[in-house]
Parts: C-alpha cells; structure tokens; sequence
C-alpha cells in the first residue's frame, strides 16, 4: 500500500474507501499511532456512527474483519479518536496520534453459555474467544480474536504509517487511557505488533530471561509501583524494547500469572541474554 497527499491507496494506485467524517478538526504532525477496536463485530457500525456528527466520534482509519480498509480523515487531519487521554506529557492525544479501528467486539460477556459482544449483541463462537486477563485487570474475561487477514493488513498500514510520518511508538487507548479503556485489548499482541510496525530486524538480538524472580514496574525505578502482585518467574523470556540507565523496558513473552503481553520496566542486571 501506499500514502498520498495523506491518503492510503491500494498498491494497484485505487484509493481505499474513503467516507469524510464530520467529526474532525484542523491540521496537525502524528507523532503516535494509536490503535483501538471498534467494541462491535461490523465494520458498517462504524462506518455509520463516524459520519454522524452525534457521535462526536472517530478515526482514520477503519479494518474490517475481512481486511477491507475505510478511511475517514486525511492522516494530516485531527480526527476523534482518543478522548481524554495523556502520554508522555502530552494531554489530549487527538492533537498527537493516527488511530485505527479494528472491527472486534472487544470485551465478551457470557450469556446462556455463550459469548456475547454487550454492544450489538451478535453471539461470538467459542472458536474466536481468548479468555484472558487485560493487563490493567485482575481478573480473566472473554475477548474477541482478530482475524488473520485483519492483522495483516493492519501491521502493512501500521508500518507504512510510521515510516511516513516517522512516528515515535505505536500504543493502544488502554496506555493512553488506562482507566477508561481497554482496547484494543489481549487478544492484541501489541508487542510482536509493535515490532514488526516499528521496523525491528531481529527480535533474537534483544531476547533476554530473568535470572530470578523478578518486579516488573510502572517506570525505570524501584519506587514505581509494580505491575503484577508477583514478581516475574525465573526464566521468563523477555524482549528489551529499551532502556534507560540501569533500567529495561521490556516486552514479556511469556504468559504470566494469567496476563498477556505484558510490557513494562525490569532491572536490567538480573536479565541474561538468550
């Protein structure tokens, strides 16, 4: 794919499905990519709630399950799509941030034993279930998967993205707003999803273990508040995403204490290199 004048085209020079939201404001330089599911199983959902200036509500982009892209603001083009929202001393991440919605039911609830999106009531076969705990949660809850075709397309444009417009990160609202929201959730594998967007090379090269057990924290200290109840095992395989002083920002490979994709700060001298 491709990006001209701030529009996403197909390799074959057709632009994708393109539907100009009203619910957008000025110009501005993305400095994030921000990616969010769209908490109900169709793409046309979307697609009709982010033209209506109602909803005060809505992205960029669009991925339906099947791959199709919708777009509905220039990437240059402030659109809705994060709320009250801050990293990284930035408040407001509208004003800072691309954001994709993937068309996923998010969150399950379990009704007559079956899965259930809460938001247009469709049922979810077990088949597309992760029960998981979401990384700001205690406790475990049905998500809805993504699609193969859905994250492949998704990690083409999200790569495309950070190459054009030379992003610094690709976060999800649940880092951004992280009381307020859970997407896109851990049926998201944001770490290897990052990678790949980011453009790393070789994963191997930053692959390390914890020696011991082992905190994981907030920040790149031991007076930040740890993520888990318990520490990290012994042997649990970690990626270094970087680090500052003697401190690691890691991605954890591992499912831990029930939790997926795991990132936070580690002290780099009990890791080891794989």
């Amino acid at each position: 794919m491709k990006i001209k004048n701030h529009l996403l085209f197909n390799d074959d020079d057709s632009q994708v499905s393109f539907k100009l939201t009203p619910n957008r404001r000025g110009e501005y330089v993305p400095q994030y990519l921000i990616m969010h599911y769209t908490a109900a199983t169709t793409a046309e959902s979307a697609i009709s709630w982010f033209q209506s200036p109602i909803a005060e509500a809505s992205a960029h982009l669009v991925i339906a399950r099947d791959g199709f892209v919708t777009q509905f603001a220039p990437f240059n083009i402030v659109t809705w799509h994060a709320g009250e929202s801050k990293w990284r001393g930035l408040v407001g991440l509208n004003k800072f941030s691309i954001g994709i919605e993937l068309v996923n039911g998010g969150r399950l609830q379990k009704s007559g034993g079956r899965w259930v999106c809460s938001v247009d009531k469709r049922n979810i076969s077990d088949s597309d279930v992760l029960i998981a705990t979401h990384k700001n949660d205690l406790k475990e809850a049905g998500w809805h998967e993504y699609t193969e075709k859905q994250m492949e397309v998704a990690v083409e444009i999200a790569a495309l993205l950070v190459r054009t417009y030379n992003l610094k990160d690709v976060l999800g609202h649940e880092d951004i707003s992280p009381i307020r929201k859970s997407d896109p959730g851990p049926a998201f594998a944001m770490g290897s999803f990052r990678t790949k967007a980011m453009g790393r090379q070789d994963e191997n090269l930053d692959k390390f273990k914890t020696a011991t057990e082992l905190n994981i924290r907030m920040g790149a200290g031991s007076n930040f508040q740890t993520l888990t109840d318990k520490p990290l095992p012994p042997e649990t395989r970690v990626l270094v995403l970087k680090t500052e002083g003697n401190w690691s920002f890691v991605e954890v490979l591992d499912t831990v204490h029930g939790v997926m994709d795991l990132e936070g700060w580690v002290s780099s001298k009990f890791l080891t290199h794989v």
